[in-house]
């Protein structure tokens, strides 16, 4: 029995089903094109995606300019030409069915230029933007500019009325929905303001209720909420489907497709996710984005804990209880610590953690040598994949091209990671150890959902058929 019904969204019916968004490279045209031949509406991650040479192969995403602006540029090219071939393929597989839906993540480094890009070449193929990560008020504009619809994503109503009075009012009609993405339980970046705390997730029910009363003030009363963050089986939104307070609602799933045949992932990433526990994926603030985002607690994750937890405060000159020299970097330019303090580094460094690298906020972190090592070598190879970056204090806009901030050694070049692990070989566990790997809080659920026992992997067609049926 199919739980949930048809609905009108982006201008036709379909399932009210979404594949959720997730780049680097994961969400791609050959998932997106099943998931909308499924019926439901497909997204490809227009974040860095793949392209392909004339004989199928991936490029390799190098880089070869001498200057950061040099490299950024090249980034641009990459992310067009990967958008476009992610668009035909999911054209070419979903056979005109459902709809196709480009994501992109509004603090990306060039993100109008590569949407905008796209779009360009994709008339008729794409149906629509997905967009967070930011505020995204140009959003409008540009799906207006190619008449295609446009969602939002947001983690509350008093962000998208923001962005409708600000833009976009202007081209309500193109308004395909909006996403409302629970920043508690959500993978990949997060939507937690400063007023929320990370360690008290709230029920999504009165936010959703809350963001409905904003639309319906704004004439959207018929305009589909999209459900993200935190979905696995929809008998467990009954009382969601149908609700007059939610109004027309559909639901995304970005965890959940992760695991298909389809999906791009190494199978050294499937077969981990079939084994997580609860509490295996970590939220944290490690991003050089500045948001919050969830990802598996691994070597990777253990190591960025570790940078902070080594850390103190420092102070240019004697003051107060910094009276303690300390010389720091290769001609032991003097700082002074607390003597408390001097003794926890002293302990660090016979651990073998012997580098203090200066941080924004006047503090040191103690790494090992060939840590110090990598970390300057990928501050140097920054090739601008945000708009602003705290990690290598990139940002895109002129005329100095850079936030006029310290490079943050306590973060990480998030584009080298991304690309390691979506992109490593299919036994190699040391990749999945050593880079970012996002995840939703649900994922440890694949251990033990009878749907993938005895290590069953679903195509998306078998996915979605599920789903249908609640479970």
């Amino acid at each position: 029995m199919t739980l949930i019904n048809a609905i009108r969204m982006g201008g036709a019916e379909i399932l009210p089903l979404v594949e959720g968004g997730k780049g680097v490279a994961i969400s791609n045209g050959v998932t997106a094109g099943h998931w909308a031949a499924s019926g439901g509406a497909g997204t490809f991650s227009a974040v860095n995606a793949d392209s392909y040479d004339k004989d199928g192969e991936i490029i390799p995403q190098l880089y070869h300019g001498r200057t950061r602006r040099d490299r950024h540029e090249e980034l641009v090219a990459y992310g067009i030409a990967g958008g476009i071939a992610q668009a035909e393929r999911a054209w070419d597989i979903s056979g005109g069915k459902g709809r196709i839906h480009a994501n992109i993540l509004w603090e990306m480094g060039g993100a109008e230029r590569v949407i905008t890009g796209i779009l360009e070449r994709t008339k008729g193929i794409v149906n629509g933007i997905t967009c967070g990560a930011g505020m995204p008020y140009r959003l409008a504009e540009i799906a207006a500019r190619f008449n295609v619809h446009y969602y939002p994503i947001v983690s509350s109503g008093r962000a998208f009325s923001a962005l409708w009075k600000r833009a976009y009012s202007k081209a309500a009609e193109l308004l395909g929905g909006v996403v409302y993405e629970d920043p508690w339980l959500a993978g990949g970046h997060n939507g937690l303001s400063n007023s929320e705390d990370p360690n008290k997730p709230e029920s999504p029910f009165p936010r959703l209720v809350a963001l409905r009363k904003v639309m319906r003030e704004f004439g959207l009363s018929e305009t589909p909420i999209i459900m993200a963050g935190g979905v696995w089986a929809l008998d467990e939104w009954k009382d969601y489907i149908g609700n007059p307070d939610i109004g027309p609602i559909a639901f995304q799933f970005g965890t959940r497709p992760l695991l298909t045949k389809e999906s791009p992932i190494p199978q050294s990433w499937k077969d981990r996710l079939l084994k997580l526990k609860p509490g295996d994926v970590f939220l944290n603030k490690f991003s050089p984005t500045g948001f919050y985002s969830s990802a598996v607690n691994n070597d990777f994750m253990r190591e960025m804990r570790g940078r902070s937890e080594r850390q103190v405060a420092y102070s240019p000159e004697a003051v107060g209880e910094h009276v303690v020299e300390y010389g720091v970097g290769a001609r032991k330019r003097s700082v002074y610590l607390t003597a408390p303090d001097l003794a926890r580094v002293q302990g660090w460094e016979a651990a073998g953690f012997t580098d203090a690298l200066r941080t924004p906020d006047s503090t040191l972190i103690f790494v090992t040598p060939e840590q110090a090592e990598h970390i300057h070598e990928d501050q140097v190879a920054c090739m601008g994949c945000l708009s602003q970056c705290r990690f290598s204090n990139w940002s895109q806009e002129g005329p100095d091209y850079d936030n006029g901030k310290k490079a943050d050694p306590r973060s990480f070049c998030i584009q080298k990671s991304l690309q390691a692990v979506a992109h490593a070989a299919p036994d190699d566990d040391a990749a999945l150890e050593n880079n970012l790997m996002f995840a939703g809080h649900n994922a440890h659920r694949f251990a033990t959902d009878p749907f993938y026992s005895n290590g069953f992997i679903p195509t998306v067609k078998e996915l979605v058929e599920r789903i249908l049926i609640g479970k």
